[in-house]
């Protein structure tokens, strides 16, 4: 199936998940550490972040990249959560992939969002992609400070967060769906 012709968001997600997997499988090497495809109520992000942390410890990773990758999932869980759109069924279609090979861990997170909020997003993904390390911290201790609450309860830290801790530019991209006004 490709992706003009998917028929529900629910099948898009789905087929963006499967890509990413075999892309990965078929070219790093690497191995689903972790994913989940589904909704993420509060108690699974609990749950889920502790188990990846627990599982890290196990296969003896180091501290600092346990801690690196356990804010990463933490804040992007929260952000499907809080963030993520509903399809039209009332579904929050969402899920998060972590694959492994020998050097790096691959981490994807992906939910629903209205077409209308994606040059917003892209902004300040630009924005945060366009600092260097100590623009960054800057700009995260000046939102800690100094911003807003939305009336989802974020203050704008997500995506300044995940660049911090991956020390890497955050990647991105939108699909958007035929049958309604949203976007995976």
């Amino acid at each position: 199936m490709n992706r003009a012709s998917a028929n529900s968001v629910k099948e898009l997600c789905q087929e963006r998940y499967n890509d990413i997997m075999e892309y990965h499988y078929n070219n790093d090497g690497a191995i689903d550490f972790v994913s989940n495809f589904g909704e993420f109520t509060q108690d699974y992000v609990n749950q889920i972040s502790s188990e990846i942390e627990e599982r890290m410890f196990e296969d003896g990773e180091k501290k600092v990249i346990i801690k690196r990758i356990f804010s990463i999932i933490v804040e992007g869980l929260q952000n499907i959560r809080l963030h993520g759109e509903k399809d039209k069924e009332g579904n929050q279609v969402s899920f998060f992939i972590i694959l492994k090979n020998d050097s790096n861990y691959f981490i994807y997170l992906s939910n629903l969002v209205l077409n209308k909020n994606i040059e917003g997003i892209k902004k300040r993904i630009e924005q945060v992609n366009g600092m260097n390390k100590d623009k960054i911290k800057e700009l995260y201790l000046s939102v800690l400070t100094n911003g807003v609450i939305s009336n989802k309860g974020g203050a704008g830290l997500g995506f300044i967060t995940m660049s911090m801790k991956s020390l890497n530019q955050l990647e991105y991209n939108f699909y958007r769906t035929r049958r309604c006004n949203q976007s995976l």
